[in-house]
């Protein structure tokens, strides 16, 4: 793919007159995908597809085309060359764009992820067995993905990664069911087996009896992919120079030195996710850009656009200027312990529909979902009916923080469309206080 591709900007930038720049983007995957229901494989297959995007520039205005790509040179050529005479065509009907910006310093460079994955039907035939024929419904995904940047001015960057993420549910009857995913570069049977037995366990409690608890404020444990719903909505606009210099970030609060619990510190931490080093533009992406350090607004994320319109410069950040590898550090509380530090108080395993009530404010509201227990003297008793809940991060990751786990868990995202993503989150779980339950 890497030559192919490179083959490709070669031969473009050969067709491009004095006055033009060519920024060219290329993605790729190579994915296995099965699908679960009762614990029997329900549909398999296999995804290779390879697409393009070519991106002209001339003075200040811009165009973009995408074509998908077939692996033969002859045929790619063809279709590129077109594709390139589209593109052309369009630039006189285009305004200029005074926020243009794309990397000019040849930053050229590959990051090759090494394939430490089994074969499908080995994991399968593990799914399989843990499921014990339970109604285990779930997809399992696994494969290369494969990301490129080259332009006419000389510049060639290449990204692979290889990994694998299985998102399933033990379903108890109806709507009632535990969630789990397990997601990572190497599968390892024991870490998959301890999950499943855990949602076994969990499993068991749903059939008994659900409690309905009274609305207000209680002590509850949000595990990893909970609060992983919780950091993806504040991330929305978060942590983005754009939002902040136009007041729209869910964390306004922070720029008159509102604070989070100094045990929280947030991180785009490129270096160990499985997004590309790289962005659309061309600009390098840093190992690591501290975003919150601890409990203090630190780093921006700042896009080529925003940087030519306030005058900063940009740090490898996408359009949208969201985090595609955002990492929490641990905490010190064991995960052995967390039942005995709640004590008494509400387990939430998945939180459902986030969204924000007051985005000024950072207040978010959502719905517990996928097996939410009633816990008592560090026992989980029963499992609870579905509430909805209403809270600021700066109360949750703030005044109300009792610990992090030391544990911590990547989820990378399960979204393919049009691709799998290469967007992750690596987090801990959160036992937090007073925690307001308003249905």
């Amino acid at each position: 793919m890497q030559e192919q591709f490179y083959s490709l900007a070669d031969f473009l930038t050969g067709q491009l007159r004095a006055d033009e720049v060519l920024l060219l983007n290329y993605g790729g995957e190579e994915s296995d995908f099965v699908r679960f229901n009762k614990s029997l494989v329900r549909q398999a297959g296999a995804v290779s597809q390879k697409a393009m995007s070519l991106e002209l520039v001339r003075g200040k205005r811009h165009a973009v085309v995408s074509l998908g790509l077939t692996g033969s040179i002859e045929e790619d050529r063809h279709a590129s060359l077109s594709a390139l005479e589209r593109v052309r065509g369009m630039l006189p009907d285009v305004p200029e764009d005074p926020y243009l910006l794309y990397c000019t310093q040849v930053c050229s460079g590959q990051q090759h992820g090494r394939d430490s994955l089994p074969q499908a039907t080995q994991v399968v035939e593990e799914i399989i067995r843990q499921g014990g024929g339970r109604d285990l419904v779930g997809i399992y995904a696994q494969g290369g993905i494969f990301g490129g940047f080259a332009n006419s001015l000389g510049q060639r960057n290449w990204f692979s990664s290889y990994s694998f993420h299985f998102d399933w549910s033990l379903h108890h009857r109806a709507d009632k069911a535990v969630k789990t995913t397990y997601a990572g570069l190497e599968w390892e049977g024991a870490a998959f087996e301890a999950k499943m037995i855990r949602a076994k366990s969990q499993l068991e409690v749903l059939a008994l009896e659900p409690k309905t608890i009274p609305p207000g404020p209680y002590r509850v444990y949000l595990a990893p992919s909970a609060l992983a719903d919780f950091v993806r909505t504040i991330a929305w606009g978060g942590f983005g120079l754009k939002a902040h210099r136009t007041k729209g970030t869910p964390l306004l609060r922070m720029q008159a030195g509102a604070e989070f619990s100094p045990a929280v510190s947030i991180a785009e931490n490129t270096q160990e996710g499985i997004a590309p080093n790289f962005q659309s533009a061309g600009f390098p992406k840093p190992d690591r850009v501290s975003l919150i350090a601890r409990g203090k607004l630190d780093q921006l994320l700042v896009s080529p656009r925003s940087a030519r319109e306030y005058g900063v410069s940009p740090n490898g950040a996408n359009d949208g200027e969201g985090p595609e590898s955002l990492d929490m550090v641990a905490g010190d509380i064991e995960a052995g312990d967390v039942l005995e530090r709640l004590d008494t108080g509400v387990y939430i395993n998945a939180l459902w529909y986030l969204n924000h009530s007051d985005r000024s404010a950072c207040r978010i509201t959502g719905m517990t979902r996928f097996a939410t227990f009633w816990v008592a003297g560090g026992k989980i008793v029963a499992p609870l009916n579905v509430m909805r809940f209403d809270e600021t991060a700066f109360r949750v990751l703030g005044e109300n923080l009792v610990g992090l786990t030391r544990q911590r868990d990547f989820i990378p995202s399960s979204s393919t469309y049009q691709g799998r993503s290469t967007d992750s989150v690596r987090l801990p779980g959160a036992i937090v206080e007073r925690f307001t339950f308003t249905l």
